[in-house]
């Protein structure tokens, strides 16, 4: 690839689509993620790439999902003001943009805690999985301050006829709580019992099922 000093979006858009695989596009499509690029060759992509934060503003503004897959490995997470990555969560409708974009852009951001809370009780139900998302990131590591029997009581009654992206993110705080939080252990398992969440969810074989008391069991039993 040329010099990443000159790379432009035309050429990793280039890139990208001579890695374009049918098959893979297809099994994508499946999960509601609109493109056939193999992930550990986008990402060889963006290790290619290094960090370019221009470059991944311009990706991003592109809209496809391949070219925004690489520009959140290439960004510089800290240099995205609230309102940017605000911006960015509501046009990230495609699952794996969301979860990426969350998962390694905004946790690393000094602006997470702030979008944490304007998020859990936003309206639209994919951008409030963004909320639950960072709340079960801090109930399992900076849970101070947190009102874990106020989030119990949310997914107990909530949690059952939540769309399907907010219902999977309050099952896995859910789940968070019953693992981390020995006190809440119970509840958090009586809980996914009785709503019976994710309970017949098809779990390739050495996977753990994302039913919460199956879950939490497990899990706990790692830790053992």
């Amino acid at each position: 690839m040329t010099d990443t000093a000159t790379t432009t979006v035309e050429e990793v858009r280039a890139r990208l689509a001579a890695l374009e695989d049918p098959k893979i596009r297809a099994v994508n499509e499946r999960h509601g993620d609109d493109h056939g690029v193999n992930l550990t060759k986008l990402r060889a992509v963006a290790k290619e790439l290094r960090t370019q934060h221009d470059l991944a503003v311009r990706l991003w503004a592109t809209g496809d999902t391949a070219a925004r897959l690489v520009a959140l490995l290439v960004c510089r997470p800290k240099a995205f003001s609230a309102a940017e990555l605000d911006t960015m969560l509501r046009e990230a409708r495609v699952p794996k943009v969301h979860d990426w974009l969350v998962s390694y852009v905004v946790k690393k951001s000094p602006h997470v805690e702030d979008l944490r809370v304007a998020w859990f009780d936003d309206p639209d139900p994919v951008v409030a999985s963004a909320g639950w998302a960072l709340t079960s990131a801090r109930v399992a590591k900076t849970p101070e301050g947190l009102d874990l029997d106020a989030l119990l009581d949310r997914v107990e009654a909530e949690m059952k006829d939540a769309p399907d992206r907010l219902q999977w993110a309050m099952n896995e705080c859910l789940a968070t709580i019953g693992i981390h939080h020995p006190a809440h252990r119970a509840r958090a398992v009586a809980i996914g019992e009785r709503l019976e969440v994710l309970k017949d969810y098809p779990t390739p074989p050495g996977c753990t099922s994302p039913f919460a008391p199956v879950w939490i069991a497990e899990m706990v039993r790692r830790q053992g």
